[in-house]
């Protein structure tokens, strides 16, 4: 089975960057090295597709919260370094700012990710209302799940039936994770993706469990090669 790391980014800015927030500096010299490198990238419609990847470096890039600063800041690079991402978006919060974070950046509107080239940036879900899904009921999990396929319908918006849980969280527990993956699996969603820091073989062992690799803003360049050939041993 090809392993497949799959890296996690939030907002991009033209600043020193740490935590959540990577500078467009460091982020460019890690497209770069990808770039240079050889690795591949995918979106999930295409890993949808395939039963085993090819032989040689294959990786995934995501960026969570549908941030303003991914459109003008990442989408750039992407295009410089021929490489693709997928962006998720928490529905509820399209044309507003992160106020469950730090309440000040800009999110997406609506029209903005229309504009996306769909070659290079693959949408996907992040929740409606931004939610830590563990501490909602099956039932608000549900609606949550279905006023996110709503909304996309209603605005004709192109999303991928992937979701990225928010802060990572997901129901563990054995009977309640049974029944939060029959609710994806029953609303179409084919991927549910974790944080974990650990790298993911592919086809995916477990489809709603899939791990991605937290980059951080402090990172260095060895650190960055080092979390995407091991994942969590470094």
């Amino acid at each position: 089975m090809a392993k497949l790391p799959i890296l996690m980014y939030h907002h991009v800015t033209a600043e020193k960057g740490e935590g959540l927030t990577i500078s467009v500096e460091k982020l460019e010299k890690q497209f770069k090295h990808l770039a240079e490198n050889g690795y591949k990238t995918y979106h999930f419609r295409e890993l949808d597709k395939l039963k085993t990847l090819p032989k040689g470096k294959n990786i995934v890039i995501t960026f969570d919260d549908g941030y303003v600063s991914q459109m003008e800041l990442a989408l750039p690079l992407l295009k410089k370094y021929k490489l693709k991402a997928t962006f998720f978006v928490p529905l509820d919060f399209l044309g507003r700012t992160d106020t469950w974070n730090t309440s000040s950046l800009k999110i997406m509107t609506a029209e903005q990710l229309k504009k996306l080239d769909p070659k290079i940036v693959e949408l996907g879900f992040h929740s409606f209302y931004h939610k830590k899904y563990t501490e909602l009921s099956n039932a608000e999990i549900e609606a949550d799940t279905r006023r996110c396929l709503e909304f996309v319908s209603e605005n004709e918006l192109n999303f991928s039936p992937v979701l990225a849980y928010p802060y990572g969280k997901f129901p563990k527990e054995k009977k309640r994770n049974e029944i939060f993956k029959k609710i994806l699996s029953q609303n179409g969603i084919e991927y549910g993706l974790r944080i974990g820091n650990r790298i993911n073989t592919f086809p995916f062992k477990n489809p709603y469990e899939i791990q991605r690799i937290d980059v951080k803003g402090e990172f260095s360049m060895l650190k960055f090669r080092q979390k995407i050939r091991f994942g969590k041993f470094f």
